[in-house]
């Protein structure tokens, strides 16, 4: 009880979550998040026990992502570890004036990076909502440091062209960062080339407490060179750890082990199985919802936009579901691993009757 006698508040349930990116942890993620809640990451010569999980889940990472052995380490999120590529980018180039090119599509986060790091940030148009690689060619130039792609955006679910935005990045001397943050758990069971291993891809967000089922916050930064994390470190003289290259100091362990824990346990035939269902139930809701007269966006990942009035989602919200727009103003619908077809066949039905 509180001090005011009351019961304490009960947190978010998911029942008519349906737009966000968040999801219920697996059990197994849950308690060594619990475990490991008072251990420290960002110190990990002395915290050695979470450091090593830290070692075994960037390692996993890299074998989702076609990385043998990769650098990085468990960040806070998609947001840390966008900013952090605009980081190393910056640290590691030769002008003295860089910019950033990135297709329209691209995350929020590279627009705090930008601000925060005083790098320009340069947008090309989309082709069909996905990166133009033409488009992003007119903009670089000696100055750009840093191409950016999306392997799974948060609108519409869509991959850009890795390869080729790999030639833009090598003809401008730049280096190549490829925002897998949602999508990197699930682009392993399709037949994309989004990864390390399809083109030179230099670093990498790809987030366990979205589609991985780690609990919040557990975000991966992943590089192919140990120059990048060599551009990102400062010394920590007070530490027993002598350099760190993280953005954060301190930070709870509780996101390391549970994204140890939950890709322990899922890695490959549970997200292989996660997927699956999902993709199904996003192109369920594609069709019921397309048969009823929507004008809907193909589901390529478990994400379907529909266009649907506003005043009907502010009627969809008024009965609990929580749902949210792109900036087009369609409806999104993410098919996370919390999202039934239960939940769906009801949402469908709630639809039909504002």
């Amino acid at each position: 009880m509180s001090k005011q006698g009351t019961a304490p508040p009960e947190p978010q349930d998911f029942e008519r979550v349906l737009s966000s990116m968040c999801t219920v942890p697996h059990p197994a993620a849950r308690e060594a998040a619990e475990r490991f809640l008072a251990t420290n990451p960002g110190d990990p010569t002395t915290y050695q026990t979470v450091a090593e999980l830290e070692r075994e889940a960037v390692a996993t990472l890299g074998e989702m992502t076609g990385l043998p052995d990769p650098e990085g380490y468990v960040a806070s999120g998609g947001t840390e570890a966008n900013l952090q590529a605009v980081r190393a980018a910056r640290n590691l180039a030769a002008s003295d004036d860089p910019n950033v090119v990135a297709p329209e599509s691209v995350h929020f986060s590279f627009q705090k990076a930008a601000d925060v790091l005083d790098v320009e940030l340069r947008l090309a148009p989309t082709d069909d909502r996905r990166a133009d690689p033409a488009a992003m060619a007119d903009l670089a130039d000696e100055d750009t440091a840093l191409v950016v792609a999306v392997a799974g955006t948060t609108e519409y679910g869509r991959v850009d062209p890795v390869p080729a935005l790999a030639e833009v990045a090598e003809d401008a001397d730049a280096l190549l960062h490829v925002d897998a943050a949602w999508g990197g758990f699930v682009l392993p069971f399709t037949d994309r080339d989004w990864h390390f291993g399809h083109a030179a891809v230099d670093t990498m967000t790809v987030d366990p407490h979205k589609m991985g089922r780690a609990a919040i916050p557990a975000g991966g930064f992943l590089a192919r060179d140990e120059r990048v994390l060599d551009a990102l470190a400062v010394d920590t003289p007070y530490l027993e750890s002598t350099s760190q290259a993280t953005l954060t100091g301190t930070r709870s362990g509780a996101g390391v082990a549970s994204a140890q824990a939950a890709m322990a346990e899922l890695w490959p035939a549970g997200y292989r199985e996660t997927y699956e269902r999902a993709q199904t139930n996003a192109e369920w809701v594609a069709d019921a919802l397309e048969t009823r007269g929507y004008e809907v966006v193909d589901p390529v990942l478990p994400l379907v936009a529909v266009d649907v009035p506003r005043a009907t989602v502010a009627a969809l919200r008024d009965r609990g579901w929580r749902v949210s727009p792109t900036s087009a103003g369609e409806l999104r619908v993410v098919c996370m691993p919390h999202v039934t077809r239960e939940m769906l066949s009801a949402f469908v039905d709630d639809l039909d009757s504002v």
